[in-house]
Order: structure tokens, then sequence, then C-alpha cells
């Protein structure tokens, strides 16, 4: 997966931890509409940024969970939450900063588990790709001297 793709789905995921907050928060002073949501949105989206720029410089493979997802998910939490705190004169509750860190995680580093069990099957839903062989190995006996090996493989 290239860079920009696996950006886009941070993205995907930040916007959707965004919308989701919103509304489980939403209240008559605070209804959900498009401008709540990216009022929400842009801090951790801010983070996402920061995330990728430094995921870039260190040459890090954007889908996976280690380096680039744990990276991507503390650096997009800490920016979220860092500017949060910018724009109401205070530190977020306790139960804000857990929730919003334990849901920004399941979203960013989910996507890249899927991503990753996917591949291990052979891409697409594990259907078989022109030029690939999945040929099934089979297991070695346990017995003394090979018997049980096949003969001449």
């Amino acid at each position: 997966m290239n860079r920009i793709t696996a950006l886009l789905l941070d993205v995907v995921a930040i916007a959707v931890f965004a919308f989701l907050a919103r509304v489980a928060h939403q209240t008559d002073e605070m209804p959900l509409t498009v401008g709540g949501w990216a009022s929400t949105l842009w801090p951790f989206l801010l983070g996402v940024g920061a995330a990728a720029l430094i995921g870039a410089v260190a040459r890090w493979d954007a889908a996976r969970i280690a380096p680039a997802g744990v990276a991507t998910w503390a650096i997009t939490a800490v920016v979220g939450l860092g500017i949060w705190s910018l724009r109401n004169g205070e530190l977020p509750h306790w139960s804000f900063i857990l929730v919003a860190t334990i849901m920004s995680g399941l979203l960013l580093l989910g996507w890249r588990l899927i991503a990753g069990h996917r591949g291990r099957r052979g891409g697409r839903g594990g259907r078989d790709h022109p030029g690939r062989t999945h040929e099934r190995r089979r297991p070695r006996s346990a017995g003394v001297g090979g018997v049980g090996d096949r003969v001449g493989a």
C-alpha cells in the first residue's frame, strides 16, 4: 500500500472518530452539524498530518502497525487533545482523554490490522492472483530419520 492510500485511510478513520464523538455528545447547545463535526475533526487531522510527515521523513511503511500506526495514533491523540486544551483553556477530563485515545487507536490501528491480515491471505479476499502459486506443503514427520518424508522431494 502506498503512503497516500494509508494517509487517506487515516483521514477516514479520524473523520469517523470525530463523527462518533459528535453523535455521542450532541446537545441542544451543541447539535450534530457539519460545522460542529469539522470543529471536532480539524485538531485531530492536524495530528494525522504531522504523523504522516514524520513517517515520511523516517521512511516508515505507513500501513504497518509498528512503528507507523502506533506513532500515528500517539501523535494524533497528543496533537488533537493538546489543541482541544488550548481552545478550551483547560486540560480535558481524564475520561475524555481515555475515550479519545482508545477510540482513535482502535480506528487508526484497526484498518492497519485488517489490511495486514488481508495481505497475508493473498490480497483481495484470498483469491488467487495470476502468476502466483498456492501450493500447500505437507508437514514433515517427527519420526526418526525422516520416516514419512516424501522421497525425491
